[in-house]
């Protein structure tokens, strides 16, 4: 592990990534830690929706900020939740959720550890999962 520092200014956004819809700045952190973290700055793609699809990390932690805009996701056992600049919130290992929509603007800070990591497709059997009411709509802050 070492000391790492990035700045915005000069910083590149990859169209490679996880979703094709979003574009990712790489903070170096996984470098950084030997792979233990991985951290990077999301941000949406001019004209590219979401494809809304089921499915899960198998990872120990991942939390994500929002920085800019909003998103609203849709998390099996939860329902809808929707985020907002400033909100930041904790996903559990495994949980299978999928985003319904975000603002043009949108921009997320993410971390998860372990830096490497899978990511599953939920089957067919879990397309419409039970809700219960969302934290964030229970909450008052």
């Amino acid at each position: 592990m070492r000391f790492h520092v990035t700045h915005r200014k000069g910083a590149r956004f990859a169209r490679r990534g996880l979703r094709s819809y979003f574009e990712y700045r790489d903070l170096g952190i996984k470098r950084a830690t030997g792979g233990k973290v991985v951290a990077h700055v999301i941000r949406a793609r001019p004209g590219r929706a979401p494809h809304g699809e089921w499915h899960a990390h198998d990872c120990k932690i991942q939390f994500v900020y929002v920085l800019k805009g909003w998103v609203l996701f849709e998390y099996e056992g939860v329902g809808r939740v929707m985020m907002k600049a400033g909100s930041c919130f904790y996903q559990p290992p495994k949980i299978r959720h999928r985003e319904i929509r975000h603002s043009r603007d949108l921009e997320l800070l993410e971390v998860v550890s372990p830096a490497s990591f899978k990511t599953y497709l939920a089957t067919a059997s879990l397309e419409k999962p039970a809700a219960r009411r969302s934290p964030a709509r229970r909450s008052r802050g």
